[in-house]
Order: C-alpha cells, then sequence, then structure tokens
C-alpha cells in the first residue's frame, strides 16, 4: 500500500459523530457491477483529512474472481503520486448498489451509490452519514452544466453545496 490514505472510500473508515444517517437515502436499483467497473474520476467531493490537497483524484475498480470488488484510489499530493488498494464486497443483493469497502482490513465501511446514469458515466456516492459525499464521472473533463445539473440532484438529496469541492482533474485530461 502506498500513500497516506487518500480517496474515497478510506475516508468513510472513520467514524462522524454527530453526522446524519445516510439511513434513508435509497441505493441504486438493477445495479450492474460489471457495467460499473473501470476507471471513475471525483468531479466533487466534500473536505476530508485523508483527501485534503489532492488533486487528480480516480477510482478504478476491477472484478476479482472471488466475486469481490478491486479497488485502486489513486491521486496527487504535493506533486507526488499516491495510490492506495482496497477491496469492496456488496452489502446485500449484488443487483443493488451498497457495498462494504476496507482499506485496512478488518474494518469496512459503508459505500452507497445513490445515483447513477444509465449510461454509467455519472455517479454519486455517501457513506453511512451526511458527511461524506462523492460526485464521480467517467469522463475528467466533465462539462460545467452538466457538473452543475448533478450537484442540483445532490443539493435534492440533502448535501450541503457550500461544503462541496470540485476536483481539479486536468493532470487527467487529454
Amino acid at each position: 500500500m502506498k500513500g497516506s490514505g487518500i480517496i474515497i472510500a478510506a475516508g468513510l473508515l472513520a467514524l462522524v459523530g454527530g453526522c446524519k444517517s445516510t439511513k434513508g437515502l435509497d441505493v441504486v436499483g438493477n445495479f450492474d457491477a460489471e457495467r460499473y467497473m473501470g476507471v471513475w474520476y471525483e468531479a466533487v467531493r466534500y473536505p476530508h483529512r485523508f483527501e485534503k490537497g489532492m488533486v487528480a483524484v480516480s477510482a478504478t475498480y476491477s472484478l476479482n474472481e472471488d466475486g469481490t470488488i478491486k479497488v485502486i484510489n489513486r491521486g496527487f499530493k504535493n506533486g507526488k503520486k499516491t495510490q492506495i488498494e482496497g477491496v469492496a464486497k456488496f452489502k446485500g443483493k449484488t443487483d443493488r448498489g451498497w457495498l462494504k469497502v476496507s482499506f485496512f482490513k478488518p474494518f469496512y465501511a459503508s459505500y452507497k451509490v445513490i445515483y447513477l446514469d444509465d449510461d454509467y458515466t455519472e455517479a454519486m456516492v455517501t457513506g453511512p452519514t451526511y458527511g461524506y459525499f462523492w460526485i464521480l464521472v467517467r469522463n475528467p473533463a466533465i462539462a460545467p452544466e452538466r457538473l452543475d445539473r448533478l450537484i442540483e440532484r445532490a443539493k435534492a438529496l440533502g448535501f450541503d453545496e457550500q461544503k462541496m469541492i470540485r476536483v481539479d482533474q486536468r493532470r487527467n485530461r487529454p
């Protein structure tokens, strides 16, 4: 494992006192894990200690033979590339976008896909509380109006736009 704890699901391991639970948020149904595999770029996130100063953040998912999902999170901090590898398992049925992810076994944390477009190019992910939020996209050069539309959708679900950080993805653009 390289790096100093970056990315997406790693922060879900931290306990956040006083944050409202996402228990009432529905996860994506008819979830197709094979279509979800591949590279996702972090377009927006909430601030977290484990991602502070991170740019060009991505997550690559691939299916393991045992039915689990390999997760490799990458990014740059202070000009240095960092990477961490984890594993995800479905939390219940495999056709629901609800997983548990671990970067530090034996600890797992909730990874809830709460929005996914039909083309599997845009997703919203949260954790066990409203203290965790990410917008993930397949194209790191997402059009500003598309990103604004996703932010509006997130606000309608109860996420605070004032906390959102737009992630610099210039290193990942062609």
